[in-house]
């Protein structure tokens, strides 16, 4: 339970950050009107994604070289270590793919439905 609860900090903040970066580079291209249609806010959320590349990989990977020692580990106290380091290392991971792979087409889903498609004229929707 203590691994869940501190990848749950880890996931919570770094998914915010997402939503963050999303926001800035959707807000920077609405300014700049290079939001007509669903190709553009592709474009805007991938810029922002990409941004986030390098610091979320930072995260895994400095998590994983901590952890992965524990889980190889043998003696005294490895088997309580290893009960906290397997939870922690398979929900990074799954954090990893979630912010990268799962919340830029769900932004994009809400952006576009929601917000963009309303404010489009008729006609200039999706390419």
């Amino acid at each position: 339970m203590v691994g869940l609860i501190a990848l749950l900090g880890v996931d919570a903040e770094t998914g915010v950050f997402m939503l963050l970066y999303l926001d800035l580079a959707y807000e920077k291209a609405k300014k700049e009107g290079r939001l007509r249609n669903l190709a553009e806010l592709r474009e805007a959320i991938h810029e922002g994604a990409v941004k986030r590349l390098r610091p979320k990989f930072m995260t895994v990977a400095t998590t994983m070289i901590g952890l992965v020692p524990i889980m190889w580990a043998t003696g005294t106290g490895t088997d309580v270590m290893k009960r906290i380091a397997a939870p922690v290392i398979g929900g990074i991971v799954t954090s990893f793919l979630l912010e990268l792979v799962v919340y830029p087409p769900i932004y994009e889903i809400w952006k576009w439905n929601f917000e963009l498609k309303r404010r489009l004229p008729e006609g200039n929707g999706a390419p």
